[in-house]
């Protein structure tokens, strides 16, 4: 299996978070990103989302994202387990993706639990600060995982369960840092690493590769193609 995180996004233009010149380095993410910013002032929580997902949109899967995805398609990757909201991986191909930070793909009614396409939520955001719910008028709550709420019910649960059945883990692109993500390579039986610095679990992988996503990735389908061309697509 594969865990992603926000290091394999950077290459489809997307700032990571904890890096000098990522997103948290000039915003709080407490007073935009935390269920206690949601609860205080939604519509401040929204003015950040609203453009952070026309961002994320207009964003396209790079080589790594295109790697991986053809590495699932040789049966060589089981699924793909990410930290990251932006829907890349299912666009590029991926079909197994457990998104345990939930994404963009809708916003959701703390109050009766509908779910609204985001479309329809960036249509809404053309004309009030915060979308509605259509059926109780709540504000409606993004699908990311905000800080101080807990991960979508059965994406950690499927995430351990499949780390815990791989041979491998490979980690691309994570720092490592948030837990309980952080966590799963110390389930699986081994775990390489693919990240532009040091990570929190160097140390107990059996690889560790310090360099770009899409660069290591990619390099990795041109030597399988070369070692196996008749499974080459």
């Amino acid at each position: 299996m594969v865990l992603t995180g926000a290091g394999i996004s950077t290459e489809s233009g997307i700032p990571d978070f904890r890096s000098a010149t990522g997103i948290w380095a000039e915003v709080d993410p407490f007073e935009v990103a935390s269920m206690r910013a949601f609860s205080r002032d939604p519509e401040r929580v929204w003015g950040f989302y609203r453009t952070r997902i026309h961002s994320l949109l207009a964003a396209e899967p790079n080589v790594g994202h295109l790697a991986l995805a053809e590495l699932e398609e040789r049966s060589l990757v089981q699924a793909i387990v990410t930290q990251n909201i932006d829907m890349l991986h299912r666009r590029a191909g991926s079909r197994e993706v457990v998104e345990v930070h939930g994404s963009i793909r809708t916003a959701e009614c703390p109050n009766c639990l509908w779910s609204e396409q985001t479309a329809d939520v960036l249509a809404q955001l053309e004309v009030r600060p915060a979308p509605v719910c259509i059926h109780c008028r709540e504000i409606l709550k993004p699908g990311v995982t905000l800080f101080g709420e807990l991960l979508p019910p059965g994406a950690i649960e499927r995430a351990v369960e499949l780390a815990r059945a791989a041979e491998l883990m490979l980690v691309v692109g994570s720092s490592l840092e948030v837990w309980p993500v952080a966590g799963l390579p110390l389930e699986a039986r081994s775990f390489a690493v693919v990240n532009r610095g040091p990570t929190a679990l160097d140390a107990r992988a059996s690889l560790v590769i310090d360099a770009g996503a899409g660069e290591t990735l990619s390099a990795l389908v041109a030597e399988l193609s070369r070692a196996s061309p008749q499974s080459a697509s």
